[in-house]
């Protein structure tokens, strides 16, 4: 177990959040991820970790990992006149976390509470959530009451979305 991992179980112990642990070789995306999550109870989710068009604003955009995110439709939900992927510089410097390995986990790191989590609206009926605790060859479930009183934890703004 890394150290990165190892703190975000220690925040979830220290939150009495309970989770479930699954060890899988490396994924970097859906599709390689897709071939371990085959059997896992819940919504896998995806998360995508997005900047505005001068880069003032990231979002951390999180969605069942089968769902289409249109990013110009999104943008006009938030505001914004254009999205885009942050880089990977961006992501270490925000999340912590190297690409293959976006987590709301990740919110750990922003101690400026810089990030805005923007979670897909179909994920409020999901009674598990999976993602990886910020390192790819691992995933965890937690039940969505729990993710929410996590994300209440960061103190990161974070609404529910249609996407």
């Amino acid at each position: 177990m890394n150290s990165a991992e190892e703190k975000v179980y220690e925040i979830l112990n220290r939150l009495g959040i309970g989770f479930v642990r699954y060890e899988h070789p490396p994924v970097y995306t859906v599709a390689e991820a897709r071939l371990h999550w085959a059997g896992l109870p819940g919504a896998r989710c995806k998360n995508l970790f997005l900047r505005d068009e001068k880069g003032q604003r990231h979002f951390l955009v999180i969605a069942e990992h089968e769902k289409p995110v249109d990013l110009k439709k999104l943008a006009l939900k938030l505001g914004e006149k254009r999205l885009s992927f942050a880089s990977p510089e961006r992501l270490r410097r925000y999340l912590g976390v190297d690409p293959g390995s976006v987590s709301p986990f990740g919110l750990i790191n922003d101690l400026n509470k810089e990030v805005e989590v923007i979670i897909d609206a179909d994920l409020e009926i999901a009674e598990t959530v999976h993602f990886h605790p910020n390192i790819n060859t691992v995933t965890i479930g937690l039940s969505l009451a729990d993710f929410k009183k996590f994300l209440a934890w960061t103190g990161n703004s974070f609404r529910f979305v249609k996407l």
